[in-house]
């Protein structure tokens, strides 16, 4: 977690990072007055109201720059256990089942009272969605402390314009809308304005974010790629291509962050299962999700079980390899297995069942029960290249690390498209995923597998070892 610290006398800023998401949320507050708001929470909340607490402050509101697409929100929890007001623009009213504070552009919202108090400026920046904020923080008179810019600026990047095509917004018109808010909202405040984006590198809301967390509005008029001198037109062009396809939930999440919903019940344990309940779990349609390494998972797993490591973006992947609403059964690294159970929530997947007690234990003691990965080198894979007739190569990394180079021959079916493209695919094929290091093929070969894909394999290293075995020959 990032954190910047209080800065005056009275402002209390906290920005905290969520990794696995690359999420950002922030706790602003007046340390005279003692109030608070939090600023796309995320849906654990257990920080927020803790911190809240042992600095002296009431959290009085949530303020959410979007409906997010990305993760579940905790505008509800936060909500529910303190009180505040949700607060979302002027273009959110009426599309959510909560009540709601409407906000729209140059509405003040003031923490504190007096000389040098703490004042929220609602800016309206429509673009990544319609009803997108962003809110300027004062402290006092003077130029603003900074801007919590939500998707709409990110640092090195903006907001992509496109998710909302699947429900009839044109990625265009609200590419246009975006280019008028950055450049006659965001870009008209003082170079000085430091830039608190809601995320950074690794999300899917952008393609070129960086792996800093906070700027200033002048150094990315000076490095941004978007903001760089061009007419609106070319904006449109630059911003709308190239984005990688979107994580199979996201449409889920932003549905889910609409509605009224059971709140999040942090340390809840996980019920622990036997063997036997899990195969029968299994048995029922549930979904076998393994979050070990993948390099443990090769090695023996519940046959039709998928593979998602936690050293990743679990929770990002989980939501691209199975459908909102699957019941899930957990096999975890021994202790780990709340940990997986509350990043599932995080992006709304709720019906955990349970885990498997003692993975190691009951897989030596039921090896009939076990499968494991076929994991080839790539000399390996070389050979069969070679020797199998009807080999089917499928690339499963996103567009433009594909246009970068891949292996000849190969199919490219992104990761989040491979599920509801699956029926393209012949289960009888002899087949190998890559993806650039091993992580994403692992969870790929194994979704195939749980589909009855009888001969799948992945390529140890990716691309990656493929492409400097070519360049050192």
């Amino acid at each position: 977690m990032d954190q910047h610290e209080p800065t005056s006398g009275r402002l209390f800023f906290r920005q905290y990072y969520l990794q696995c998401l690359s999420h950002a949320s922030y706790l602003v507050g007046d340390l005279t007055t003692g109030r608070a708001v939090v600023v796309d929470p995320q849906r654990d909340v257990d920080d927020y109201i803790a911190d809240a607490a042992s600095n002296g402050l009431t959290i009085v509101g949530v303020l959410e720059t979007h409906f997010h697409a990305d993760f579940l929100s905790g505008h509800l929890e936060l909500a529910g256990r303190t009180g505040a007001t949700i607060g979302y623009g002027r273009a959110a009213a009426g599309m959510a089942e909560f009540p709601m504070a409407i906000y729209q552009n140059a509405d003040r919202i003031a923490l504190g009272d007096g000389e040098g108090a703490v004042v929220l400026e609602i800016l309206e920046t429509p673009g990544h969605t319609p009803e997108s904020i962003s809110i300027v923080v004062h402290v006092g008179e003077g130029d603003p402390y900074g801007v919590l810019t939500g998707d709409t600026l990110f640092i090195g990047d903006v907001g992509r314009p496109d998710l909302l095509a699947s429900v009839g917004v044109t990625a265009d018109d609200l590419a246009r809308q975006l280019y008028h808010s950055l450049h006659n909202r965001l870009l008209a405040l003082p170079d000085s304005t430091k830039v608190f984006p809601a995320h950074g590198a690794g999300s899917a809301c952008g393609k070129n974010l960086s792996t800093e967390t906070v700027s200033t509005i002048g150094e990315q008029r000076a490095t941004n790629y978007a903001l760089a001198p061009m007419s609106e037109d070319d904006f449109v062009e630059v911003v709308t291509q190239g984005q990688t396809a979107a994580p199979l939930y996201f449409s889920f999440a932003a549905g889910r962050n609409r509605q009224m919903r059971e709140l999040l019940r942090e340390g809840t344990e996980v019920p622990r299962l036997t063997l036997d309940e899990v195969l029968a779990h299994h048995r029922a349609g549930a979904l076998v999700l393994d979050a070990r390494e993948n390099a443990d998972f090769a090695l023996g797993h519940v046959a039709g079980s998928v593979n998602v490591g936690l050293g990743g973006r679990f929770a990002e992947y989980a939501g691209e390899v199975m459908q909102p609403g699957t019941s899930v059964v957990l096999v975890a690294p021994p202790g780990r297995e709340q940990e997986a159970m509350v990043r599932l929530a995080r992006i709304g997947f709720d019906r955990v069942l349970g885990a498997l007690d003692d993975p190691i234990r009951a897989f030596v003691a039921h090896p009939e029960v076990l499968a494991q990965l076929s994991r080839l080198t790539v000399d390996a894979l070389k050979a069969r290249i070679a020797s199998v007739p009807g080999l089917v190569l499928i690339d499963v990394r996103n567009t433009g690390e594909v246009s970068l180079g891949s292996v000849p021959g190969a199919r490219h079916i992104a990761l989040p498209e491979l599920l509801v493209r699956i029926d393209e695919l012949d289960p009888c094929a002899p087949t190998v995923v890559f993806c650039a290091g091993g992580y994403r093929s692992a969870i790929a070969s194994s979704l195939l597998r749980s589909r009855g894909f009888t001969d799948v394999s992945d390529l140890l290293g990716g691309y990656t070892a493929w492409a400097a075995q070519a360049s050192a020959a």
